[in-house]
């Protein structure tokens, strides 16, 4: 598994909020996916409203969100 950064925006007809998300996944297409989903299922968006501008890989000592980071570094 790698550990992959996605940033974007969401595009709602009267807001636009911009996004980042850190998350594992094999390939930087099942990142994008299981973003598409996340994000849909908790803000009720759909996929045409999403606008994704970066998904990078990253190193472990480079994760923001704690709880990934004790997740991938097992403490």
């Amino acid at each position: 598994m790698k550990l992959f950064r996605v940033t974007g925006e969401i595009n709602k007809p009267n807001l636009k909020t911009p996004f980042t998300k850190e998350l594992l996944a094999v390939k930087s297409e099942h990142a994008i996916e299981k973003v598409y989903a996340e994000i849909g299922s908790k803000h009720r968006v759909k996929r045409f409203q999403l606008k994704i501008s970066t998904v990078e890989e990253i190193f472990i000592d480079e994760i923001e969100n704690p709880i990934l980071k004790k997740i991938v570094a097992g403490e």
